[in-house]
């Protein structure tokens, strides 16, 4: 009944359910229905072939992997999750897919290719280009202990050039959009954990490492430098006070992830060739490589307890809110602010302006950076070829 509606706006509306029948609008490509009652979302969502951004957040999905993606943003990955069935729907479902994937060829055909259109679409995609490990003079590369098993066992670390945050209040979106993240795909840290530095600060190679908390020092964002255990005893001391003056139960910033390191016999770190500890996850980075509003160069890491995978799904968005933002401080040609940083030891990750101003379809750049044993054998290579892929339909990448 509408061929040609693209665009529906639907959320705040109390949306119990949303019906198979969306498959009937062949022209979709934008959905949000944020903030209602929904509890499952259709397949035939995967059937409306020019769906690229959707808004889910907010409902009480009961299938909890597909709300983490939700809460991600990763339209595409939504889709091809519903498209497959969900979780373990086996063959009748596979059956049900392939009629609908034959459904969608067909339909295709009929519609044909706009391709004026479809090359506007992709003109407009964000840009990022990969710098191979093959092709860089100087890689950095990451060298993992084998007592971080035990402890905090995933790592996954790139390099981004040509990030612009220099002016006006970039450096404050990326902060508000930095702790969306932890709150978010990374489940409030309990999932995966961001840290970003300064590169031009950071002395390679790395090491991740463990070390007990009475032996860890850290100069951590904003504070002298100090043991790990006294750090957090502190920070206990001030969120006990905190408690005390708001006179509530919960606690707000840094100090309610202490407990993520609740039993631990050794706190995870990442260490530079001059063996001082620039990340102590998930509580804070060091202010030696504390990113500021001349940076134009990030080493980003995300760490995590749970899986490899998820670290590579949060950079994936990592770099695509980057990417975000920097063209949005191009468009906009706001003058040079002065962004507080007060707020820098909200944990690892904040976000620095670059010098110099970009042309507005010049790509970011993403250089590879290898993980690897203390052998000297790969462990994990970020970004590979299948990386970037949950965030493709917004992101051209440049291979």
């Amino acid at each position: 009944p509408f061929p040609l509606l693209s665009r529906l706006e639907a959320a705040d509306n109390e949306v119990a359910e949303l019906g198979a029948d969306i498959a009937a609008l062949p022209a979709l490509k934008s959905l949000d229905v944020a903030n209602n009652q929904l509890r499952e979302l259709p397949a035939a969502l995967a059937d409306c072939p020019r769906l690229k951004e959707a808004n889910f957040r907010g409902n009480q999905l009961k299938d909890k992997r597909l709300e983490k993606m939700v809460n991600g943003c990763q339209t595409k990955a939504i889709l091809e999750y519903l498209r497959a069935g969900g979780r373990g729907k086996g063959k009748a479902e596979s059956a049900r897919e392939e009629a609908r994937k034959k459904k969608r060829e067909k339909q295709q055909k009929k519609d044909g290719r706009d391709v004026e259109q479809d090359e506007l679409e992709e003109a407009s995609k964000l840009l990022v280009k990969v710098l191979h490990v093959s092709e860089n003079p100087a890689p950095l590369v990451v060298k993992a202990s084998p007592g971080v098993k035990d402890v905090r066992p995933f790592i996954v670390c790139c390099v981004l050039k040509g990030v612009n945050l220099k002016a006006g209040n970039a450096l404050k979106r990326f902060l508000s959009a930095q702790t969306k993240l932890h709150e978010d795909i990374c489940e409030k840290r309990t999932a995966a954990t961001i840290a970003t530095h300064d590169l031009q600060l950071i002395k390679g190679p790395l090491v991740y490492d463990v070390q007990p908390p009475d032996e860890l020092k850290i100069m951590p964002l904003g504070r002298k430098e100090i043991k790990a255990k006294d750090l957090l005893r502190q920070l206990q001391s001030e969120a006990e006070e905190q408690r005390k003056q708001k006179k509530r139960q919960n606690v707000s910033g840094l100090h309610k992830y202490l407990q993520l390191l609740d039993g631990k016999d050794n706190y995870p770190c990442l260490v530079d060739a001059e063996g001082i500890v620039i990340s102590f996850p998930p509580i804070t980075n060091s202010e030696k490589t504390k990113i500021s509003r001349d940076t134009s160069n990030l080493f980003l890491e995300v760490t995590s307890d749970t899986s490899l995978q998820i670290c590579k799904d949060v950079m994936d968005t990592l770099i695509l809110k980057i990417a975000e933002l920097n063209r949005f401080t191009l468009e906009n040609k706001e003058d040079s602010g002065s962004d507080d940083e007060s707020d820098a030891l909200c944990g690892p990750g904040n976000l620095n302006p670059s010098q110099n101003v970009q042309p507005m379809n010049f790509p970011l750049v993403v250089e590879q950076v290898r993980v690897v044993d203390t052998d000297g054998n790969l462990k994990v290579l970020y970004p590979s070829k299948t990386d970037l892929t949950t965030v493709s339909s917004l992101l051209t990448v440049i291979r």
